[in-house]
């Protein structure tokens, strides 16, 4: 009998795992082509009832999140050999940029939402929403750049975060390729670039204090 329960348990884990990466792919498919998407629409373009899909991601938010946590999966588990602060922010920018554009349609969608939960809590303070949390560039930066923490003073590597952060990440696509249309090679050299100024210019201001 015990053996009976523990393999109907891990079956049921199996079917959760398999219907929940089918709609994730599902998702991802559909935002890859800039389409938005329902929690219903995906139930329905998924083959899955509309309750179990909700039951797995009961907001728009909770999809969103889900689906940029599986996109960008390699980028949070990236590791760098190198010592050198300037030559890991180097290799992290071309490791990460190439996912991040692979799956620019769900980066983009994730901005859409971030942008209309802004809207609506401008529009009725009252009104209460889930926001969708988009900070893991805040942990990822902080251990990359941590070497220059003992380098810098305080308020100078404040500085150096806060204007890395800006580089790193979906935003950029609606500058660089929406109105300058650069290619995704030249965003990747631009923001390296960006990085090493930023540097650069952090520890000319340091020598000076």
């Amino acid at each position: 009998m015990i053996q009976k329960n523990l393999i109907s348990s891990s079956t049921y884990a199996g079917v959760k795992k398999r219907t929940y990466e089918r709609l994730i792919n599902t998702a991802l498919e559909v935002l890859e082509q800039g389409c938005e998407l329902t929690i219903t629409e995906l139930a329905d373009k998924s083959g899955i009832s509309r309750a179990t899909a909700y039951r797995y991601f009961p907001t728009q938010s909770d999809l969103i999140a889900a689906v940029v946590e599986s996109s960008l999966g390699p980028i949070f588990s990236w590791h760098s050999q190198k010592q050198n602060v300037e030559e890991q922010l180097n290799d992290f920018l071309a490791f990460a940029f190439p996912q991040m554009l692979k799956h620019e349609g769900a980066l983009r969608a994730a901005l859409r939402i971030s942008l209309q939960q802004w809207a609506t809590a401008r529009a009725s303070s009252s009104l209460q929403t889930e926001k969708l949390v988009r900070g893991n560039r805040k942990e990822i930066l902080s251990t990359i750049l941590l070497p220059l923490k003992t380098e810098l003073p305080e308020e100078i590597y404040n500085k150096v975060i806060y204007a890395i952060s800006i580089i790193y990440g979906s935003e950029i696509f609606m500058v660089l390729k929406d109105i300058w249309k650069l290619d995704n090679q030249k965003i990747v050299s631009l923001t390296q670039w960006i990085a090493k100024a930023v540097i650069n210019q952090a520890r000319q201001d340091a020598s000076k204090m």
